[in-house]
């Protein structure tokens, strides 16, 4: 499934061909996804203007001058993609309608955005926008990881009394927004902490040195477009890249890349997720 920098990637891919466009015709091609449609979704955003296009943790939101916001998740092989832009921004000229077309944007720029979704595990959603992060899928979201609520003094607090392993303490959405399976074993290889600590029984130096750390491991997964394990496309249909910079995830049995260390890489299973990491640099 898309973890953050996949859904910042789409975001910003989404962008110059939706924000301050209107959406000349929405068409709906099935009553639901995971869940039902709102009633009259495709009339709902048919003439409105888009303008902005947020991300809040794994959710795009699409915030229209109805005063209405689109709320959309990828699910496990949703894409969104673009055609037909007039900026130049892409090159491929609309497609021939697929199976799993569901949802299509034409806008009136000419850009056409089609919302794929072979498995039918992505969703979306419209609601009034002030109602802000009020909306269930959205009320019990922790800080974005990028954002300035997300700091030290923050993740030591959140972190301290959590008996759970490292790992499942980041996975959890309530402390840090967006964060999924390979992002955290990323993460927590590079701060060298071992993902079945307690997290209670992590020292709060090395705690507080996760932030940064976070931080760069999405920084670095976002410019180079996001990881492409099976599903994942960018807006423009390309592939994500930073699959190939894995220091850990995926890497079972492969040597170490920290400097010195002869181990090789190890798979666990945490609450039914491989979890990868280097028995010996991690502590």
């Amino acid at each position: 499934m898309p973890e953050l920098p996949e859904v910042e990637t789409v975001r910003r891919g989404l962008a110059p061909a939706m924000e301050g466009f209107v959406i000349a015709r929405a068409q709906v091609n099935r009553p639901d996804l995971r869940w039902p449609f709102p009633p009259n979704m495709a009339d709902r955003l048919t003439g409105k203007r888009v303008l902005q296009l947020r991300r809040r943790s794994k959710y795009i939101l699409a915030d229209l001058d109805s005063g209405e916001t689109a709320l959309i998740h990828l699910g496990m092989s949703g894409r969104m993609l673009v055609s037909g832009d007039p900026l130049g921004q892409f090159v491929h000229s609309h497609p021939a309608p697929e199976k799993h077309d569901h949802v299509v944007f034409d806008m009136e720029n000419g850009a056409r955005i089609t919302f794929n979704d072979p498995r039918r595990f992505g969703a979306m959603d419209l609601f009034a926008t002030v109602k802000g992060e009020s909306h269930p899928l959205l009320i019990s979201i922790g800080p974005e990881p990028l954002g300035n609520a997300f700091d030290e003094d923050y993740l030591v607090e959140a972190l301290s009394r959590r008996n759970t392993p490292m790992k499942s303490a980041l996975l959890d959405q309530k402390v840090v927004a967006g964060l999924g399976n390979i992002y955290v074993c990323e993460a927590l290889y590079r701060s060298k902490i071992h993902p079945t600590r307690p997290a209670r029984r992590v020292a709060k130096d090395r705690i507080a040195s996760l932030v940064p750390i976070i931080r760069e491991v999405l920084s670095d997964a976002i410019r180079a477009g996001g990881s492409s394990l099976r599903d994942f496309r960018q807006a423009d249909g390309e592939l994500g890249y930073f699959q190939h910079s894995f220091d850990v995830y995926g890497r079972e049995g492969a040597p170490c890349r920290s400097t010195g260390c002869t181990s090789t890489i190890r798979r666990i299973v945490q609450s039914g997720r491989s979890t990868f990491y280097c028995p010996t640099c991690q502590r």
